[in-house]
């Protein structure tokens, strides 16, 4: 199968420095609108990797986000949001970048290129069998993500990868891996934009699906989310004077005694 990098082939645009704001963010969001439609071709491929990834986190497995640069935040970052969001542990969804932590803020010369450094950060988490592992790579050519995988697939861990071009590296050594082609770039090989927009895109659909599959949304509402904020609060009771059907005051007092709007509603109900 031939490896064509999209992501890296020159863009469809020229002589940027010559277009004024408007002529620039037109031609932007022009790139931007073939997004949405890439991702639709992917659903078929995202629809068998969330698959495998309910049934793990439902046995007791974790899911796991591994990637460089852009992508490794991106991963992070719907990691980071899945406990607030959803209730869960920390250590259901976990991202890693490499470089490590300073990694997502700075750049690490040279991390992506490492060949042992991606097993290394997956068996610092006790990395097993029970869980599953998602590269994130635009390229699908980094090193990091690559090794990390294979090492997976020698250790019965199922494997999926999130990648914007066709029959890359990182495509052939998942076990389950979704293709986003979304092309060119606006400016040339800068894959944070479009190809970045499509991870994000495909990693919301990945965690909010999993988490929905795993009961952590009741009807269209986050009831297990955590009470963090007064806006969080306020939602909260919001939720519970909607279900209960009973004054502000009252599902106050109840969000205030259980701490958590299902419990509040659960209880609630059970003691009628």
């Amino acid at each position: 199968m031939s490896f064509i990098k999209t992501t890296e082939q020159d863009s469809n645009y020229n002589h940027l420095e010559k277009m004024n704001i408007q002529e620039l963010l037109s031609s932007i969001n022009n790139e931007d609108k073939n997004v949405p439609i890439a991702v639709e071709k992917a659903l078929p491929q995202i629809e068998t990797l969330v698959y495998q990834i309910v049934n793990k986190l439902k046995e007791g497995g974790r899911l796991f986000y591994i990637g460089a640069g852009t992508s490794g935040r991106l991963g992070i970052l719907d990691a980071s949001e899945c406990p607030p969001t959803f209730g869960v542990s920390h250590d259901l969804v976990i991202g890693l970048i490499a470089g490590g932590d300073y990694a997502i803020r700075k750049a690490v010369e040279f991390a992506e290129d490492s060949l042992t450094q991606g097993w290394k950060d997956l068996q610092d988490h006790n990395i097993s069998d029970k869980d599953v592992v998602v590269g994130i790579a635009a390229s699908g050519t980094t090193p990091y993500v690559i090794s990390a995988l294979k090492a997976c697939n020698k250790n019965d861990i199922i494997t999926g990868c999130i990648t914007c071009n066709k029959n890359s590296p990182l495509s052939l050594t998942a076990q389950f891996p979704i293709e986003v082609i979304v092309g060119p770039e606006f400016v040339t090989g800068s894959s944070r934009m479009k190809a970045g927009t499509a991870q994000k895109l495909v990693l919301n659909m990945i965690s909010t699906t999993t988490m929905i599959q795993l009961g952590h949304i009741k009807g269209n509402k986050m009831v297990d989310m955590q009470l963090s904020n007064n806006k969080l609060v306020d939602r909260g009771v919001k939720m519970i004077m909607a279900e209960l059907n009973i004054s502000q005051n009252d599902a106050q007092i109840l969000l205030n005694k259980h701490k958590n709007v299902r419990l509040a509603i659960q209880n609630y109900k059970n003691e009628k």
